[in-house]
């Protein structure tokens, strides 16, 4: 650019936003996926609420979506007669964008470019959680808080705490993750006017306009995006009578303020970590209780399809020898995650529900006062991970088995009795919220022990 903007400022202005990436890489984007992380499970856990209480239609097609990228859902305006069936569909595809947000997003500054960066702000966005009433003016914040105020009507106290948690929960988390947002969309703000500048260095006060800067940003930088709104604001700081003022108030944005010493690191208990995740996995005792009354009831529906003459006879014969009731095998269909290749298992079903019903009171004991937690407590930091690891696995593998219960009930009953059939859709979604929590928890404890052992081989005191 021309000598009208000050000739160190290019420099200070490389300096300054070379430190505040190395600071957003470091600290913020990892305070990032953070909230964003308790945003999307605060999310879930309202949404598989709303399944389970029937205020809105599952999607049949959401485990089949794939995403390739962040798409906002819709946000239009609703056709009446279809209202439900919309914001159904509208929810579902918000869980899964989220979902792949969390888990499958890159989180690097170059990655999080200006458009990327829009796209995770309209999602988070999407629902105005900090303003949600049924007098909203966005269509899909209205509809939710009506959704929400059935809800509470008539809930327990247990359901009225959980979704005062996530409505704690969605603002705050949205506050924190606009605002590092924000600190990010100035970082490339800032580097993109500086790359304009490099480009179109020497160009005069008289041919400095933005028709003149897009021609050489065409040759100078193929293939970048041209915004009108930044290179206006860099005409104003070069240029202007205010641009000294303009440029110093950028560099002091930019400075990252440097943190006081930290104190010394309070030992971490790492015992404790491991018994929250056990806390984690323990809670899927109550989602497992309901399913197992709704294989009961599913149960009996396919069993009375069976009840003919002979049938009866049979189970009146057993009964007057006392006979054990009589092994009920069913054949259920899965896809091996390894292979993809699809397998069958079959289980006596009398005994698996005699074993889950085991579980449930095991699991129910890890809770935090429960019999098993006290017991964990007496035990070491090994036998407590072994633990969990163990749990975590026969939750997974209840996962699976009554994911293909679920599948077998709905394909082997009459057209007739269909409608008696007991779907556990929103029940399996809780119990897969159970095994994430656990393992991330899991996870947490063996990167914070790997992260111990590396410093102690680099001969480093972790508590100092």
């Amino acid at each position: 650019m021309a000598d009208t903007a000050a000739p160190n400022y290019i420099d200070l202005l490389s300096q300054a936003l070379i430190a505040r990436k190395d600071w957003l890489e470091k600290a913020e984007l990892t305070k990032l996926k953070e909230e964003l992380r308790i945003f999307q499970i605060s999310y879930s856990v309202l949404y598989n609420m709303f399944l389970k209480k029937k205020l809105i239609n599952e999607d049949p097609y959401k485990q089949e979506s794939k995403i390739s990228d962040l798409e906002i859902p819709e946000t239009g305006p609703f056709n009446e007669a279809k209202k439900r069936e919309q914001i159904s569909l509208r929810l579902a595809s918000y869980d899964s964008q989220l979902d792949f947000l969390v888990n499958f997003y890159q989180f690097g500054v170059d990655f999080l470019n200006v458009e990327r960066i829009r796209r995770i702000v309209g999602l988070v966005r999407y629902i105005d959680w900090m303003n949600l009433t049924p007098d909203s003016q966005a269509n899909n914040t209205k509809v939710v808080a009506e959704i929400v105020n059935n809800a509470k009507s008539g809930g327990d106290a247990l359901t009225l705490s959980i979704i005062g948690e996530s409505l704690t929960k969605l603002p705050k988390c949205t506050t924190t993750i606009i605002k590092i947002l924000r600190d990010l969309s100035i970082y490339h703000k800032e580097s993109y006017k500086l790359n304009v500048r490099k480009a179109t260095v020497g160009m005069q006060a008289g041919e400095a306009n933005a028709a003149n800067i897009k021609k050489k940003m065409s040759s100078a930088m193929p293939g970048t995006m041209f915004y009108q709104e930044f290179v206006d604001e860099m005409l104003k700081e070069d240029f202007s009578k205010d641009g000294p003022a303009m440029r110093e108030a950028i560099l002091k944005a930019l400075k990252v303020t440097e943190e006081k010493p930290k104190a010394t690191k309070p030992k971490v208990d790492y015992k404790g970590m491991v018994l929250s995740g056990i806390i984690a996995i323990g809670n899927a005792a109550s989602v497992l209780h309901e399913i197992a009354q709704k294989i009961d009831a599913n149960e009996e529906v396919l069993e009375d399809q069976k009840k003919g003459f002979w049938y009866k006879l049979k189970q009146i014969i057993r009964a007057m020898m006392h006979s054990e009731p009589e092994a009920i095998f069913y054949d259920l269909l899965f896809i091996d995650n390894i292979t993809g290749v699809q397998k069958k298992e079959t289980i006596n079903l009398h005994q698996f529900r005699g074993d889950m019903e085991k579980k449930i009171r095991i699991l129910t004991g890890m809770s935090a006062n429960g019999p098993v937690m006290a017991k964990l407590r007496a035990m070491n930091e090994e036998q407590c991970i072994t633990y969990l690891e163990r749990t975590i696995r026969d939750v997974q593998n209840y996962h699976r088995l009554l994911t293909s219960l679920d599948d077998y009930f709905k394909s082997n009953v009459s057209q007739h009795d269909r409608s008696r059939i007991k779907g556990i859709k929103p029940e399996l979604a809780s119990l897969k919220n159970c095994i994430v929590k656990a393992n991330q928890l899991r996870a947490e404890y063996t990167a914070a022990k790997e992260e111990e052992e590396q410093m102690k081989r680099l001969g480093i005191n972790p508590g100092a």
